[in-house]
């Protein structure tokens, strides 16, 4: 199962938090949500490629986005690489995600 453009707002598409670690925090949510859908769960993520537009500001949320991260998918630590980009296509958008998860046939 493959997941792309998650970014971090809520069902209404919009953007309640405007930093980084919350914004990230409902990406997540959102990425769970979407899996879920497909009959996924976190523990079926094998890989999530994360594209923020400050890197700056990651590095000093990263308490908050490790939070975030326990809190939403728990103990689960798939292959992961964050990438700084100059903008995303939604202006107030601070991440967006990508997610790979496998999912057994035999549910």
């Amino acid at each position: 199962m493959f997941t792309a453009g998650v970014l971090g707002w809520n069902e209404q598409e919009v953007f309640a938090c405007s930093d980084l670690a919350g914004q990230f925090r409902q990406a997540l949510l959102n990425t769970r949500a979407i899996l879920a859908e497909g009959g996924a769960s976190p523990a079926d993520i094998v890989r999530i490629t994360g594209y923020v537009t400050d890197r700056r500001e990651y590095l000093a949320q990263r308490t908050g986005i490790g939070a975030a991260w326990r809190d939403v998918f728990g103990k689960i630590f798939p292959c992961m690489a964050v990438v700084e980009v100059s903008g995303l296509m939604e202006e107030a958008a601070k991440v967006e995600l990508e997610t790979t998860a496998v999912v057994s046939e035999a549910g």
